[in-house]
């Protein structure tokens, strides 16, 4: 028999779904490390969080692109991002994750990140430096968090049309 609710308790319940929401929304920010830095990502464009499936590698590539995963039947291409852009090379086990940033704009892309570190709030960070790398158009704005570590926000559209991440081949 279907339990019955009162108004009441429809109503209190319907708020605390709201509140919550609410609070979903500041924490809009994903946090995550690759290699020794600190990145946040607009969690919009943060796509799908995996753990690292196996991955096949591709012959005459950058050392970068790690590989293809196969993510329920959909191959994605998979860049290290500390190594793209200048760092060690991600072990693809333990707390590294796929992040499917390429999904919002139909690009099947994942980057291979160390661990990801929750999700934030843009208000717990303090400005440093505004991003304006032109060799660099993904790096975004500098910030420091209470702790005073510093974080890179990423900015996943101008990764995705940069020529250099588009350009694999190591020939």
């Amino acid at each position: 028999m279907a339990r019955r609710t009162s108004l009441r308790e429809f109503q209190e319940s319907l708020a605390r779904r709201l509140a919550e929401a609410g609070s979903t929304q500041r924490r809009a920010l994903l946090g995550l490390q690759s290699g020794l830095d600190h990145w946040l990502i607009s969690l919009p464009e943060a796509g799908e969080i995996l753990p690292v499936p196996e991955l096949t590698s591709v012959p005459l590539s950058k050392p970068w692109m790690r590989g293809l995963a196969n993510v329920r039947g959909t191959l994605y291409s998979v860049v290290d991002f500390s190594s793209y852009h200048g760092g060690e090379l991600i072990l693809p086990a333990g707390e590294a994750r796929l992040i499917l940033v390429g999904a919002r704009f139909n690009i099947n892309c994942a980057l291979l990140v160390s661990r990801t570190t929750g999700l934030r709030a843009a208000e717990d960070f303090e400005l440093e430096a505004e991003g304006n790398d032109d060799s660099q158009p993904w790096r975004g704005a500098t910030m420091r968090d209470t702790t005073g570590r510093p974080w890179t926000r990423m900015m996943i559209p101008a990764l995705l049309a940069h020529r250099g991440f588009l350009e694999a081949s190591a020939a």
